[in-house]
């Protein structure tokens, strides 16, 4: 018997893949230079800067690790961390956008965050660019291995096949049209998927109440109203710790530090949209991250015995209220959450090798189309590594997605932050944040974090701002080049809106 469900959802998959390859190809004839292949050539509308900031900042994690943190602790965990997500979400629109488009701009047209930061403070050894592009390369096969996991889970729920091929297709295909058509296709790519995600997070938790009308009121009576606090544990009825709501506020303060979110500030094309793009990234934030917890919550009703896999909660939900091709678009909501993610962090990671290593250390006099590339192969080794992190099946999307998000904001939000308001900063300051923070962080998640409940952003960042300011003030000032350029940036800043 012909399984017409099954069918209607390959076909949704088919034409999705079709579509994301396509873009790939597309702009592999556009990309001439390395710039335009890491950067897009400094060209992007506002409409797709906001969606794929947006789409490449949440990934798998919204529509898989948020929901089953909320299916299984309520608001108390879920809530803050969305909150403060909101929160670091308009920050970094607010604070960072506009200053970083135009600063990288004037600090010799810096394509990369690592090459920012050598010709922001001045450093001609390049030792920031080096030790940057370390933490850049190994967190990013960290963060990409946690998207290829959601990606094999979500192929795993749907269609029953081996977790590992699972995962292999999914990483593939994200490697296909990130290989062949750099910053643009990407691009693009995340504000397709992003619409796709919004889209996905509405329809199902809609039709999900409406199949439960007339047998949803036992359901809902039972519900523990614990799930429903923002303050108390679910599990005890207790009030929570306060390092539950100064840990998950804390995820604001990772966004400052983001290498996969900030390159779309430097590259929107006109400076000035920059406030438009805010509002409509900052209405998309606020409704995903809404949904998805609401989907957490409604799984605790929707379902009459507890899932096996909290993280599959949005999964298994689709499938019981959806079918054939509606379904598949849903899929590919989820999907597209992973890909977006996973294609950005892949292309960010391979600038640093290619951009920041091999031009910095080894051939400064290489061409566009070797660096090109080269740029293109790393994308293939850091899937590589990606995939062997990503073989067991029982990692936590928000697990691996947690400690990333940390270390990164410990390792370069303060620098970012700091750098783009004070003036006397200096490469030694910002060597010594981007190592303490980097450094605290991962050693806090091994050794603390555990113990103490405290996200291990919060001593990373702390002990990165304190060493800028302790470095900075006991060695020389920055040169008379990097202060004029400063000011520079400051100047066409002015007193307008950012």
């Amino acid at each position: 018997m012909v399984d017409w469900n099954l069918i209607g959802i390959i076909a949704a998959f088919i034409v999705y893949f079709s579509v994301m390859i396509y873009i790939g190809f597309f702009y592999m004839r556009k990309n001439k230079t390395v710039g335009d292949y890491i950067l897009g050539g400094r060209g992007l509308h506002r409409w797709v800067t906001a969606l794929s900031a947006e789409a490449s900042d949440m990934s798998g994690w919204l529509l898989l690790g948020l929901p089953g943190l909320a299916y299984v602790s309520g608001l108390s965990s879920a809530g803050w961390t969305a909150i403060g997500l909101a929160i670091g979400t308009y920050l970094n629109w607010k604070l960072v956008a506009k200053r970083l488009r135009i600063y990288t701009h004037k600090a010799k047209d810096s394509l990369t965050l690592p090459e920012f930061f050598v010709n922001r403070f001045g450093d001609k050894k390049a030792y920031i660019s080096a030790l940057s592009s370390v933490f850049i390369i190994v967190f990013f096969v960290v963060y990409t291995a946690a998207q290829f996991v959601a990606g094999g889970k979500l192929f795993n729920a749907i269609f029953g096949v081996d977790y590992t091929w699972a995962m292999l297709v999914c990483a593939a295909i994200v490697v296909l049209y990130t290989f062949t058509g750099g910053f643009k296709a990407v691009c693009l790519t995340d504000s397709i998927q992003g619409m796709l995600m919004l889209f996905a997070l509405i329809v199902v938790p809609i039709v999900a109440i409406l199949s439960m009308f007339g047998t949803g009121g036992a359901s809902v009576a039972a519900l523990n109203p614990d799930m429903l606090s923002l303050f108390k544990d679910p599990s005890t009825g207790e009030f929570i710790s306060v390092f539950v709501v100064v840990s998950g506020l804390a995820w604001s303060f990772g966004y400052f530090g983001q290498p996969h979110i900030l390159p779309r500030f430097m590259a929107i094309k006109n400076p000035d949209e920059i406030p438009q793009a805010r509002r409509f990234a900052m209405i998309w934030v606020i409704l995903t991250l809404a949904a998805a917890i609401f989907i957490g919550l409604l799984g605790q009703v929707f379902f009459s015995t507890p899932l096996a896999s909290p993280e599959t909660v949005f999964i298994e939900m689709s499938k019981e209220t959806l079918a054939s091709f509606l379904a598949g678009i849903i899929y590919c909501g989820i999907l597209g959450a992973i890909m977006s993610t996973a294609s950005s962090q892949m292309l960010v990671a391979s600038s640093a090798i290619s951009q920041d290593l091999y031009k910095t250390f080894i051939n400064k006099k290489a061409s566009q189309k070797s660096l090109l590339w080269l740029s293109r192969v790393t994308v293939l080794v850091v899937a590589i590594f990606a995939i062997f992190l990503s073989l067991d099946i029982s990692s936590s999307v928000f697990g691996i997605v947690s400690f990333a998000w940390a270390g990164f904001g410990a390792t370069f939000g303060s620098v970012i932050l700091v750098g783009l308001f004070w003036k006397r900063m200096n490469w030694q300051g910002a060597l010594a944040g981007i190592l303490v923070g980097g450094v605290t962080a991962f050693l806090w998640y091994m050794f603390l974090a555990a113990s103490t409940g405290i996200y291990e952003m919060i001593p990373g960042a702390a002990a990165s701002v304190l060493a800028i300011f302790i470095v900075t003030k006991i060695t020389a000032p920055p040169t008379k080049e990097v202060t004029d350029t400063f000011d520079a940036y400051v100047n066409e800043i002015g007193n307008e809106r950012t």
